[in-house]
């Protein structure tokens, strides 16, 4: 107990947007979006506990300060003890939740399908402050900090905007318009964030004024559902043109292409020190050379692989539609170890401090880590 207790003090601190072990307090764990978590994950994990929601869970789950937080098709977001799996408090929304929650210095923020962006209390569940939008809210939020020490949330909405908050008191700063969809998480670097939408264009917008500070025409239905990854001048994601791509945002062009003749690409990836990992819709989870998009390793599986994936140290971390959540090697793809929930797997898994957190479509939050480090032992 002591030894997770020193885990989950190392939070997302103020002064640094680095994420510290036992946190995964986003989707994709921090800001860029990387989807890579510290530590290690042990190569075979045991089922520690189960809690059921009530309703299938496309929400990706977040882990911070010993708690886990997600949302579902009961219409509620849910805080649970990170440790023994115990519900701590729900919040009602008035439709299904399939956005992941952001939570910071206490604060949770998350979208509804009801058309609301909350803000609640991490520790009680009690709102705070909420904001209508013109649609439905599916992508995350994300939180950037500007020069003058100022904190600001960027959320997107069906309603094809983005949204600028002020995270302590709701005030809407700006809104970004565009001309379809949002879908995903925007990711941030420095005062500016990029995505990508179902208009078939990468954005990047200033964070200070909501301004236009580039826009990529990608083609013909190309349309951008999953979130970006942004790491240096580059960006990573894939698209319904049947490509995952790297983009140079200093020579504005592509880096590389990886292109597939009939499926397209929902997940969002994860990006190591030298290859990229990303899940598609030919049922595969692909691992490609970071610099050329080569392509280095694939794993098969029997359906859809629209979650992200997420590297741990030497491992990789999935699930798939066919209802198997899987730890491969990140060298060479090598199955270690594989668990059947039953149900499909559409969201994306959070790691954090050695333990794996994955939510199924059967209504069930499950966690897997090491039994030994359980409570008592």
């Amino acid at each position: 107990m002591v030894f997770w207790m020193a885990l989950a003090l190392l939070t997302w601190s103020e002064s640094s947007d680095a994420l510290k072990v036992g946190e995964w307090p986003l989707f994709r764990g921090e800001p860029s979006l990387r989807g890579v978590a510290p530590g290690t994950v042990p190569a075979q994990l045991e089922l520690l506990w189960t809690y059921e929601s009530g309703g299938a869970i496309t929400s990706s789950p977040v882990v911070s300060e010993g708690k886990v937080y997600f949302g579902s098709d009961d219409m509620a977001v849910h805080a649970v003890d990170a440790q023994t799996g115990k519900g701590l408090w729900k919040f009602e929304t008035d439709d299904i939740i399939e956005a992941p929650a952001l939570v910071r210095d206490g604060m949770l923020f998350i979208g509804s399908s009801d058309f609301f962006f909350y803000s609640l209390d991490a520790g009680t569940g009690e709102l705070r402050w909420k904001h209508e939008t013109e649609d439905k809210i599916l992508g995350g939020a994300n939180w950037v900090t500007l020069s003058d020490g100022s904190p600001r949330l960027v959320v997107g909405s069906y309603d094809s905007k983005l949204y600028c908050f002020d995270p302590k008191t709701g005030e809407k700063h700006w809104e970004y318009a565009t001309r379809n969809y949002i879908n995903g998480t925007p990711a941030v670097s420095g005062e500016e964030v990029v995505f990508g939408g179902c208009d078939a264009i990468l954005h990047v917008v200033s964070v200070r004024d909501g301004t236009s500070k580039r826009q990529v025409e990608l083609g013909e239905a190309c349309h951008v559902a999953g979130s970006v990854a942004w790491i240096d001048d580059e960006v990573y994601f894939g698209h319904y043109g049947n490509e995952f791509l790297c983009f140079d945002m200093k020579a504005n062009q592509r880096k590389w292409s990886h292109v597939h003749p009939r499926h397209p690409f929902f997940s969002s990836p994860s990006i190591g020190q030298d290859r990229v990992v990303f899940g598609g819709r030919d049922k595969k989870l692909h691992c490609v050379d970071r610099k050329t998009g080569e392509t280095l390793w694939e794993v098969p599986t029997k359906r859809k692989v629209d979650g992200s994936p997420v590297i741990c140290g030497d491992k990789v971390v999935f699930g798939s539609a066919d209802g198997r959540l899987f730890v491969v090697t990140l060298a060479d793809g090598k199955q270690e170890w594989t668990y059947d929930l039953g149900k499909g797997i559409y969201a994306s898994p959070a790691v954090a401090a050695g333990r794996v957190y994955v939510g199924g479509s059967d209504g069930l939050l499950y966690c897997f880590g090491d039994a030994a480090k359980q409570e008592g032992t």
